[in-house]
Formats: structure tokens, C-alpha cells, sequence
């Protein structure tokens, strides 16, 4: 064999070598998963193969060793651990994944905030939340994700407003905030979305099932009813003036009547005295 197909083979072997060697994973990767395993409970063991030799190289190019995560380029592109019974907190450290298009992890029973440092993930695309037991706001802060097409959060306990900065995420195709405990006025820029051919993008359904929720696509706002000690109270002042003036009444009509008695007998007591007195 000459030099030159010895030089070609010993090429293509490195070439081999290099691509079948596990490569080092990176870093931020790494500490996302590292403390989202950290963060969740597993009591299903959905999770099982998310070990610590693994977070250090989640990913060999276009391969995923872990469960629920998709790999891209040597990157974590997706991680969708959606229906397993997972616990515990979203950490911060999510934000990490700073190459994560897809983020899925609904259907478990998640506690605790939505991160606003999630508005770090600036690729993210999906992000489906829905049906755990997440409470506080809306972050604000999503609204820096500006590639979101996606945003399922419906059957959680969400509270306060939804944030007006969400109008501003024109890619925004499926919002779902339904069943959950917002207040306030849907904001204007997400009630007039439309999509194509004119129609209404997010219906009342993507709403419903949030007491404090008004305006379009809902009903307006409800004037405020009397509350139960006003109500209490009102009745209370009636019927006492009511007594009051049932005691007046009676009073006066005791009055009028002890009058009427006097002047009916005074002449006649004066008669019989008259009567009764010798002449002299």
C-alpha cells in the first residue's frame, strides 16, 4: 500500500474515532438538567435513565441519552416529560437550556411560580405548562421570548392579571390561560388577535373558567354586588328604624288618645262636683 492510501487511511480512521467518541457536553446544558433532576420529584420513575454520569453529555450530535430530551447539533433542543407524575419546583436553572425550542411538562403535578428567568430561553417556541398545580403570575417577562407560538397554561392556579406584554409576542398563534384563578381585563392586543381570513385567534375558551376574568371574548365586568356585612348591616338599619318608628307611633297614638279621654271626662267630673256642692 503506498503512503498516499496510508495517509487516507489513517485519516478516515481519526474521522471515525472522532465522530463515534462520546463528545463533552455543554456546559450550560449540563447545569440546566443537573438541577432540574434536582428540582422534581419522580415517584413514577419516568426519570430513571437521567443519571449524573449523563447530564455531563446529554447529547452525542443528533442523540438524546436522556428520557424526554431531544438533541439538536450537540444542544437540547426539546424536552418534553409531559404526564409523569413529576413533583416539586420549575427551577430557575431552566434557563440555562439556552438552546430549548420546545418545553413540555405538562400534566404533572408541579407547585410553586412560573420562573421569569424562563424569558432567557430566547429560542423557545412551546411552551406547555398546563394541568400541574403552578401559582403566582403570569411572568411578564415571556414577553422577551419572542419566537413563542405556543403558550399552554390552562388548569393551573394562576392568579393576578395576565400580563399586557403578552400582546406583543406577534408570533403567538395558541394561548390557553383557561381554569385557572386570573383577574383583571384581557388585554386588548390578545382579544382582537386574528388570524386568518379575519378570524378571532384566541376565543373565549382560552379564558373561561377564571372568575375574575372580563371583557372580550368574555362578558364585561360585572358591576360589584353588596357585600354579606352590607347586606347584614342593611337589614339590621331597617328593621330597627322600622321599631323606631312603630315605638313613635305608638307613643303619639297614646298621647292623642289620653287627650280625647281627659276632654271627654273633665265636664262631667265638674258636673257631679257642681252637683253635689250645698247652696249658699
Amino acid at each position: 500500500m503506498s503512503r498516499h492510501h496510508l495517509a487516507i487511511a489513517a485519516a478516515a480512521a481519526a474521522a471515525a474515532l472522532f465522530l463515534l467518541s462520546p463528545c463533552a457536553g455543554d456546559p450550560d446544558d449540563e447545569r440546566c438538567l443537573t438541577h432540574l433532576h434536582q428540582s422534581l420529584t419522580d415517584p413514577s420513575g419516568g426519570m430513571r435513565n437521567w443519571t449524573k454520569a449523563s447530564f455531563a453529555a446529554p447529547c452525542d450530535g443528533f442523540f438524546s441519552h436522556l428520557q424526554g430530551v431531544t438533541c439538536n447539533n450537540g444542544r437540547v433542543y426539546k424536552l418534553a416529560l409531559p404526564g409523569l407524575s413529576l413533583g416539586g419546583a420549575i427551577p430557575p436553572e431552566l434557563s440555562n437550556c439556552t438552546n430549548l425550542q420546545s418545553l413540555d411538562l405538562s400534566a404533572n403535578a408541579l407547585s410553586g411560580a412560573i420562573p421569569p428567568e424562563l424569558s432567557a430561553l430566547l429560542n423557545l417556541a412551546v411552551l406547555n405548562l398546563s394541568a400541574n398545580a403552578l401559582s403566582g403570575a403570569i411572568p411578564r417577562e415571556l414577553a422577551a421570548c419572542a419566537y413563542l407560538n405556543v403558550i399552554d397554561l390552562h388548569a393551573n392556579s394562576l392568579s393576578g392579571p395576565i400580563p399586557d406584554e403578552l400582546g406583543l409576542l406577534v408570533r403567538l398563534s395558541t394561548l390557553d390561560v383557561s381554569d385557572n384563578r386570573l383577574s383583571g381585563p384581557i388585554p386588548a392586543l390578545l382579544a382582537n388577535r386574528t388570524g386568518a381570513a379575519g378570524a378571532v385567534r384566541f376565543n373565549a375558551s382560552s379564558f373561561a373558567g377564571n372568575k375574575g376574568l372580563y371583557g372580550y371574548p368574555l362578558p364585561p365586568r360585572r358591576p360589584r354586588g353588596l357585600s354579606v356585612l352590607a347586606i347584614v348591616g342593611i337589614g339590621l338599619g331597617s328593621g330597627l328604624l322600622s321599631l323606631v318608628l312603630s315605638f313613635a307611633a305608638v307613643c303619639l297614638w297614646l298621647r292623642a288618645t289620653d287627650r280625647t279621654a281627659s276632654s271627654a271626662t273633665t265636664p262631667g267630673e265638674e258636673g257631679k262636683v257642681s252637683h253635689l256642692m250645698p247652696e249658699y
